[in-house]
Formats: structure tokens, C-alpha cells, sequence
């Protein structure tokens, strides 16, 4: 059974920091797509970041420079390093595998930020 568990949200001032964990079971992320989304309040679910096989990565244009997406083979976890931070990231973070997301969402990790 696959399970992919999101960590490491939390309230955060704007031009601050977070760091998010997609730890995975069932599968080996290095062979897999593996995606960061989020959702606001009253907007749909976007692809935040992707990481590929080969290890290209892919950024939505309103997070490019700011976010970056990576991986550690050795925890099997891919992370979400998030810098200079606006209030327009506020949102629930998933992540989740396949270039169509293979599984149901999980509980996603909440990444307030605010003044």
C-alpha cells in the first residue's frame, strides 16, 4: 500500500521560511514523478512543484525562485523548501506521485502565512 505523509507547515510571517516533508512508503520516490499541490480556501487544487525520474524539476510560475523541490533517496522523502513567503501561499499542502495523481489525497499540512 502506498502512503505519502506531508510535515512541516505551520504559521509563518511573509518573507519567512518552511521547510515540508512528503515521506513516502510503498514506493521509491527516485523512481517515481512526485508532486507538490495546495489548495485556498475557495480556490481548486494547483501543482506547486514536480520532481521527475530524471530529476528535472518543474515550478508554477508564482512560486519560481522562491520554492524549491528535492529529494533524499536514503528517508525516501521529497521535500519543499519554501522561502520569501506571502500571505498568497497560505493553503493546504499535499503532495502525491504520478504525473496524474495516483492516490487519494492524504491530510496535507497547513502553511499559514501572516503578520
Amino acid at each position: 500500500q502506498v502512503r505519502l505523509v506531508e510535515s512541516g507547515g505551520g504559521l509563518v510571517q511573509p518573507g519567512g521560511s518552511l521547510r515540508l516533508s512528503c515521506a513516502a512508503s510503498g514506493i521509491v520516490v527516485r523512481f517515481n514523478y512526485v508532486g507538490w499541490y495546495r489548495q485556498a480556501p475557495g480556490k481548486q487544487r494547483e501543482l506547486v512543484a514536480a520532481i521527475t525520474v530524471g530529476d528535472t524539476t518543474n515550478y508554477a510560475d508564482s512560486v519560481k525562485g522562491r520554492f524549491t523541490i528535492s529529494r533524499t533517496n536514503a528517508k525516501n522523502t521529497v521535500y519543499l523548501q519554501m522561502d520569501s513567503l506571502k500571505p498568497e501561499d497560505t493553503a493546504v499542502y499535499y503532495c502525491n506521485y504520478g504525473v496524474v495523481p495516483s492516490i487519494s489525497w492524504g491530510q496535507g499540512t497547513q502553511v499559514t502565512v501572516s503578520s
